[in-house]
């Protein structure tokens, strides 16, 4: 049995794991994944839950539900170096013999010999350091907030970024548009605070271009984040940072110094690199199949291989999407050396742009092919940047970590730092939802039951039901005749039972009613809106909504319409769903899904008979009990923790991550 062994479980390492597993699922391999901590964190994510902007479990995922349901081990150890002689990593733990090894150990911040800076600054590269720094950052407020000597005070609230590229910039974001909330909630002036975004770099994210660089320049102004560029940083204390501009060096206060100025290797990566072919800060350099130059079984992916890429000046950048190729390749490589099938693949990397945000609601993009880039508008940037995300969860957690993410980055965000605008900020809480869940479900239960009494389960009545309401809407849409009692047909659909129409008859409705619109919708169906009165005469109750779908219109034809037994049979269905909505929604039992079962019904009607505009406040009903309507004063408080757990235990359902948590 060939053994595989990856060290680290950052972006290439947890990708490369699941791609050998699903390439060699039927070869008979050990596929073992060794980090320090249980869980894979997006480091791309730090700064939000260093400013607060989203829960701390929203950056982390656990390794074991990573790799649920798949032939992968996950050994938590620190490795402490690697004999390539004898093939075997050892750890703090344990030893481990491998037949191929994939180093993925990652980055760590580097400080380029600045005195102090290890010592008294916040880093910003792992979970445990978001932590701490969003922990920092609440505490000085809390000093603060009791400080009466006003010059303590500012120094307490003082806030040096060292470093303008991606991470300085995205957090100086962050913490420009967090600092009003805390002020807000310690009673706090906001003048009194200071943001600094120092480094010597000549702008902002030189990786960008210039119109882009300016962009963000000019946000973080606009957020109360001064950048002060080509400025160094030649020292840091405790409680002060030593800036030089020029020839003039200042010492000023620093309450709080974060550094994100630069990565190197990670320590493992760094050992490794006095044994393999190395440069550019312990990076080990591999040939164009991502094997290390020495070692033909040792593969490099991520931020720990150097390559410079066939017709390209610079080496691969340390950056998501090249763990994303990098392991893509590695992994089929390894697996062509193990079965010996297909051919080797050389690595050519084609990125595909950059992205930074400057806080929750703001960002710049540069995207596109090699060769065509182009620039997006802020909403677009944020978007792109939101969806790349998304993809790269598809692929590490599925279902459950979309879930997760949307919802931390879009609707339960607080103070309106949402992405998708201040209006979608989670303020309403969802008990107010139990009168409306209790009303629609007992005007469900009310039309089921009235249908009963009217003969549903005795008599075929479908042909009327249906058939006189599209007489009906044509009659008054196109002019055509034979529209009896439709008026009573569209009423028992929509549970609007107008007994003065049933008294007058249709054909009266009919003459007095009026086309308000209908249009065709790309060829596909017709939306129509008519009213039983003249519009001086005419309520809600009198206006109805129909779309008129021809693939539905066949199934009604055809398969519904088709017996008196088949009616029977479909009028019985629908009267049972009708209660059993009704029932479900009054107890709080299921709401989720019976909700959408609400919304389908609705629709069903919408594309048959039609629905009075005074019916349409059931379709938003169902839409917003969509999500927790049924966990205050319902059933589903006890059944779905309960049923959430039993689903879990299901092999495929953990395998392909169809739940969430």
């Amino acid at each position: 049995m060939k053994k595989i062994v990856i060290i680290g479980a950052g972006y290439a390492g947890v990708l490369t794991a699941k791609k050998l597993e699903k390439k060699l699922r039927k070869e008979e391999v050990s596929i073992s994944i060794i980090d320090k901590n249980p869980f894979h964190t997006m480091l791309t994510e730090l700064h939000e839950v260093a400013a607060n902007r989203v829960e701390e479990d929203s950056i982390k995922m656990s390794l074991k539900k990573i790799f649920a349901g798949r032939n992968v081990n996950v050994i938590l150890d620190t490795v402490s170096h690697i004999e390539f002689d004898k093939q075997v990593v050892y750890g703090k733990e344990k030893v481990y013999e491998y037949d191929y090894l994939v180093l993925a150990a990652g980055s760590k911040p580097t400080f380029f010999g600045v005195p102090g800076a290890e010592e008294f600054s916040y880093k910003l590269w792992s979970y445990e350091d978001a932590v701490l720094l969003k922990e920092r950052i609440l505490t000085q407020f809390r000093k603060a907030s009791c400080e009466t000597n006003l010059e303590e005070k500012k120094k307490l609230l003082s806030f040096y970024i060292v470093g303008a590229g991606f991470t300085g910039v995205e957090m100086a974001g962050e913490l420009g548009e967090y600092i009003p909330v805390l002020c807000e909630e310690f009673e706090i002036e906001r003048s009194l605070v200071k943001i600094v975004d120092v480094d010597i770099l000549k702008r902002t994210v030189p990786i960008l271009p210039e119109k882009l660089s300016a962009k963000v320049e000019k946000r973080l102004t606009k957020m109360g984040v001064s950048v002060q560029l080509e400025t160094s940083v030649v020292g840091i204390e405790d409680g002060f940072i030593v800036l030089k501009k020029g020839e003039e060096i200042h010492r000023k206060p620093a309450g709080t110094v974060i550094w994100t100025a630069g990565i190197e290797s990670a320590e493992i990566t760094k050992e490794t690199s006095k044994l393999l072919t190395a440069s550019g800060r312990g990076r080990i350099e591999v040939d164009r199949y991502l094997r290390s130059l020495e070692r033909e079984e040792v593969y490099v992916v991520g931020d720990n291989m150097m390559y410079i890429p066939e017709g390209e000046q610079s080496p691969v950048p340390q950056m998501v999407e090249n763990c994303e190729q990098s392991a893509d390749v590695a992994a089929h490589n390894i697996t062509v050396s193990i079965t010996g099938k297909k051919e080797m693949q050389v690595y050519k990397p084609s990125f595909h742009g950059v992205m930074v945000s400057v806080g929750g609601r703001y960002g710049v993009a540069r995207v596109g092919l090699p060769n065509h880039m182009f620039n997006l508008p802020s909403f677009f940037a944020m978007f792109a940047k939101h969806l790349i995300n998304i993809i790269y969860f598809i692929q590490v957690l599925g279902w459950n970590k979309v879930f997760s993410y949307t919802k931390h980055e879009f609707f339960t965000v607080r103070h309106c730092r949402s992405f998708v605008g201040g209006h979608f900020s989670n303020r309403t809480p969802s008990f107010l939802l139990v009168p409306l869940r209790v009303w629609l479900g007992a005007v469900w239960a009310f039309e089921g039951i009235l249908k009963i009494l009217e003969g549903w389960f005795q008599n075929p009545m479908l042909t009327g039901f249906f058939g006189g309401a599209r007489t009906w809407f044509d009659q008054i849409l196109y002019g055509m005749s034979n529209a009896t009692g439709t008026l009573d047909a569209i009423s028992q659909a929509t549970g609007a039972i107008d007994a003065t129409a049933q008294a007058t008859g249709a054909a009266e409705a009919v003459s007095s009613g009026v086309a308000i619109f209908s249009y065709n919708i790309l060829g596909l169906f017709d939306i129509s809106m008519v009213s039983g009165k003249e519009i001086a005469a005419s309520g809600l109750a009198d206006y109805a909504i129909q779309l008129n779908v021809p693939l539905i219109n066949w199934f009604v034809d055809t398969i519904v319409l088709s017996s008196d037994e088949m009616q029977i049979f479909m009028q019985i269905t629908i009267v049972l769903i009708e209660i059993g909505i009704g029932f479900a929604l009054m107890g709080g039992f299921l709401t989720t899904p019976v909700a959408v079962v609400s919304l389908i019904l609705q629709f069903m009607f919408v594309c048959t008979t039609g629905l009075y505009l005074n019916t349409f406040w059931m379709i938003f009903a169902g839409i917003a009990l969509l999500i927790g309507g049924g966990r205050t004063l319902g059933l589903d408080y006890y059944v779905m923790p309960w049923l959430k757990k039993q689903w879990k235990k299901i092999p495929f359902v953990k395998r392909w991550y169809i739940y969430h948590d």
